[in-house]
């Protein structure tokens, strides 16, 4: 089999972030969104303060953007756009509330707190960003359904809370975010990219809440968060390199996932992800790698290893045969998954221990299952399910 990946980027997962917390931090300027008339009062629109406060900062570089603790800053759909003068912290202590009226909104918004074309950027805080998703999530099951709102006519697609396209040396460390309408945290075409201390929170119905989302970037660590949500609590998707996860408690949610990917045909790349040192409860998945049939491409060098799980259905789980509840079509091509290893992943199973499903015109190669050691919470737990897969098992003492 051929990935057709070779001309991909491959970023070792030694790679980090550059630390510029000393710079950021030292002699900055701060820019308070109240003195620009933000009033924190949870009914007022403090979007145009919000927009002024980040021209200002945007504008002297090295500047703190400070939203204060003790009030409730509601705020519309905006993008906070660069390029500025430096690095920008945005210290969150307060709360940021998302409208649920359909005037905010507009068929076309993808997301609600959007930074595009940084160089620099830091948000940081013990505050909250409350997407106030329960408007939505009562709408429609699937994003792609057509739904009535009873009236307020909040549009059918669902927006993500947190959006980072396009920007470089990216921190988010010790906000809260909660309730988001669709996804939590999304990173689009992004490199050198840190989360860190990071609360997510959504409830296990919430649907397609996906805790932190990853495309097409690179050079990205989490690690120290928790995630709680109706989906993935993690979701690397194509065009991600040098991704590395640890420290996470997951769940409830749909586990960690690589994918799904390769959807309508497409090619698909992820390469050089690292997860390890995580607890994972609750959930529907462990560590999952899912592709569509049909798609082209690879995934490999990967590696999820001291993963402890607590009443998850399947802990690990490769599906080539992903259709998002729908029927699979009869495909001959699927994106190349190879160099995958397992280590010390330990706990309890609700369903079975593991599904490596492949497929048989292009099987899974060169997997390794070390000291794996699961067992059922429940009597009636199932035997693994193995197809088209190649590699190793081990046991040592």
């Amino acid at each position: 089999a051929t990935d057709n990946c070779s001309g991909a980027r491959t970023v070792t997962n030694n790679a980090l972030p550059p630390d510029h917390s000393a710079e950021r931090y030292g002699d900055s300027n701060i820019v308070d969104v109240t003195s620009f008339g933000a009033k924190g009062n949870g009914v007022t629109d403090d979007t145009k303060a919000f927009q002024a406060a980040w021209q200002a900062a945007c504008g002297k570089g090295s500047t703190t953007l400070h939203v204060p603790a003790g009030y409730r800053f509601l705020v519309a759909p905006v993008t906070f756009s660069g390029p500025c003068q430096s690095n920008i912290v945005f210290q969150v202590d307060g709360s940021i509330i998302a409208p649920v009226n359909a005037q905010f909104w507009t068929s076309n918004l993808l997301e609600w707190i959007n930074f595009s074309k940084l160089n620099g950027i830091t948000i940081v805080g013990n505050g909250v960003l409350d997407g106030q998703g329960a408007a939505w999530w009562k709408l429609s099951q699937y994003d792609n359904e057509d739904s009535s709102d009873g009236g307020t006519n909040l549009p059918s697609v669902r927006p993500t809370a947190l959006r980072f396209y396009g920007s470089y040396d990216v921190s988010v460390e010790g906000i809260t975010i909660q309730n988001s309408p669709q996804c939590h945290l999304k990173f689009d075409s992004c490199t050198s990219v840190k989360v860190v201390g990071v609360t997510i929170s959504s409830p296990a119905n919430s649907p397609n809440t996906d805790g932190i989302h990853l495309q097409n970037s690179r050079d990205v660590e989490i690690h120290h968060s928790s995630m709680a949500c109706g989906d993935d609590c993690v979701s690397i998707q194509t065009g991600c390199s040098g991704i590395r996860v640890h420290n996470i408690n997951c769940g409830p949610g749909h586990g960690i996932s690589i994918g799904g990917l390769g959807k309508d045909g497409t090619k698909a790349c992820v390469s050089n992800v690292s997860v390890y040192d995580s607890n994972i409860k609750d959930t529907l998945n462990g560590v999952r790698i899912k592709t569509w049939p049909g798609g082209v491409g690879s995934v490999k060098s990967l590696s999820f290893s001291n993963i402890q799980v607590s009443n998850v259905r399947v802990p690990i789980v490769i599906d080539q045969f992903y259709c998002d509840n729908k029927a699979c079509p009869a495909r001959s091509s699927a994106v190349f998954i190879s160099g995958v290893t397992y280590e010390k992943v330990t706990g309890t199973y609700i369903d079975r221990p593991l599904t490596l499903a492949c497929s048989n015109d292009v099987p899974c190669t060169d997997l390794k299952l070390i000291n794996i050691q699961l067992r059922p919470a429940v009597v009636s737990g199932k035997d693994p399910l193995c197809s088209n897969c190649y590699g190793q098992q081990q046991l040592t003492a």
